[in-house]
């Protein structure tokens, strides 16, 4: 099959589409693809209204800086979780691995990246600037970085430990329970309990 006629084809440009996306090959592109055209065409039009308004209906919080669908999420309305600490993590996934382990209770931090300069990735690209203004307002005790143990995550802790230590704040980071070079949403919950309870200082 020619390129011309790929790009008529339905199937080929839906597996193209789903090929852009982080971790899935032209293989399990290709299966998915024939499994929308198998599947109940209610399931795929609720699929696809779904991912048509994705960006409308998420924002950043505007204290936290995590996705969600209102203005503050329900982890930053929560009066249960401890304010005085802060969990600063580079995703939103490594907040949602975190959770599903049940051993964090305090507030988080979302990044949504790591310092990499290779990749032009630099403080002004993160979230730096609000974590700042939440450590200057005094509330905040202790921020725990977990950041995942490879070079850029371990350059953005020494980053962050650098600006946050003259605002007063505890930092600290999370211990070596977690692989070195591994990613934190890939970690098992007793890994991340080990990783929290034996965090150190920066």
């Amino acid at each position: 099959m020619n390129r011309a006629s790929d790009v008529r084809n339905p199937l080929q440009r839906l597996s193209a589409l789903l090929a852009r996306l982080p971790g899935i090959g032209e293989k399990t592109a290709m299966r998915l693809g024939l499994s929308l055209v198998r599947a109940d065409p209610e399931y795929v039009q609720a699929l696809a209204e779904a991912i048509g308004s994705i960006h409308a209906q998420l924002r950043f919080c505007s204290v936290c800086c995590d996705l969600c669908a209102d203005e503050v999420c329900e982890r930053c309305r929560d009066p249960k979780r401890d304010r005085s600490t802060i969990c600063v993590i580079s995703q939103p996934q490594d907040r949602m691995a975190i959770d599903r382990a049940g051993v964090f209770h305090g507030l988080y931090h979302v990044l949504h990246g790591v310092l990499d300069p290779l990749s032009g990735i630099g403080p002004a690209e993160l979230r730096i600037e609000e974590l700042l203004r939440r450590i200057a307002a005094g509330e905040v005790h202790e921020a725990i970085v977990a950041t995942s143990p490879n070079v850029e995550g371990d350059a953005t802790a020494l980053y962050l430990a650098k600006l946050l230590r003259p605002l007063g704040v505890r930092v600290t980071r999370i211990a070596s329970g977690l692989a070195v070079g591994g990613e934190l949403e890939y970690a098992d919950m007793n890994t991340l309990q080990r990783a929290l309870a034996d965090r150190r200082a920066l």
